[in-house]
């Protein structure tokens, strides 16, 4: 069976291994350009396409009409979309004569759209997973193939998560490809309005609300922490982000925003409900460090407010 693969980021890496370990004749792969801010973090699709010896295109417009040329003389079985982040036109899907399918990061129809991972961590979820479906012009709205479920541990954060997921998505996709090969698999249709559908997610959605639980502001501080872009509260006017926090148990009748303790374990800050504990910070022109350090060095004390 032969197969063209879109692929990006560390799931794109680990599905596209999956299925050369498989046996899959790859004709090509499809892939973004890498971004140096993703060093350490995730791998490359376009390295380990060369690697391996595959023809691999950078940001190719693949629905324009030499590209449809090109992917229809190929002849592909399958095309593989795993995190591919351009939703694909429907003549490109027809291409592939025996289906097109995409690995989504949630147990679809749950979590539709961009950014399912960070959207679970924010929404204080104990379980995601992967799900393997059918590509149809609308997004992760395809007949399911396959899905694994993955917990969410207490100190999970999107990294962990994710690499969860793309250990998920291996294993489903060795299970799946066999299947698909033979025309055995199945495909159940998806039902959408029973699901829900969330957009992409930018620096400005990581504003820490004072006024909510700390619990649920540390589900934000781990949905956004390294190596995306972190949550923040505001210190004198600048951004102070917060790159890991715990919450905290505590009633008082300081407003929200208030600092309760600033110590050797970090600044305790009200919220609506509880208490966020401050543990890594980094303020603005200034490196990361322990919130305790960067109190001392900022003049922090019980009673000021952050906003």
């Amino acid at each position: 069976m032969r197969s063209v693969v879109c692929a990006n980021s560390e799931l794109g890496v680990v599905c596209l291994s999956t299925l050369l370990e498989l046996g899959a004749e790859v004709a090509a792969v499809f892939t973004h350009a890498d971004d140096p801010a993703d060093r350490g973090w995730f791998r490359s699709v376009r390295e380990l396409a060369q690697a391996r010896g595959l023809p691999v295109f950078v940001d190719a417009p693949l629905g324009a009409p030499e590209w449809l040329a090109r992917l229809r003389a190929w002849r592909p079985d399958f095309l593989f979309s795993f995190y591919y982040r351009r939703l694909l036109p429907q003549a490109v899907l027809d291409v592939a004569a025996r289906g097109a399918l995409n690995v989504h990061g949630s147990l679809l129809p749950r979590y539709r759209g961009r950014c399912p991972t960070n959207w679970a961590l924010v929404h204080g979820e104990r379980e995601t997973g992967v799900t393997l479906h059918h590509m149809v012009a609308r997004a992760d709205a395809g007949d399911i193939v396959a899905q694994r479920r993955v917990a969410i541990a207490a100190d999970d954060t999107a990294i962990t998560l994710y690499r969860k997921q793309a250990a998920a998505a291996a294993a489903m996709l060795r299970a799946a490809y066999p299947a698909l090969c033979a025309g055995t698999a199945p495909r159940r249709p998806m039902d959408v309005a029973a699901g829900s559908y969330f957009g992409g997610r930018g620096p400005q959605d990581g504003a820490i609300d004072w006024q909510r639980p700390a619990r649920q502001l540390y589900d934000l501080v781990r949905a956004v922490t390294h190596p995306y872009p972190g949550a923040f509260a505001r210190w004198h006017g600048a951004p102070l982000l917060v790159w890991w926090a715990r919450a905290e148990d505590g009633s008082g009748g300081a407003p929200p925003g208030t600092v309760i303790a600033v110590d050797d374990h970090g600044v305790a800050v009200q919220s609506g409900r509880g208490r966020l504990r401050l543990l890594r910070v980094q303020a603005a022109n200034d490196d990361e460090r322990p919130a305790s350090d960067w109190a001392r060095r900022a003049g922090v004390a019980e009673g000021m407010m952050l906003a």
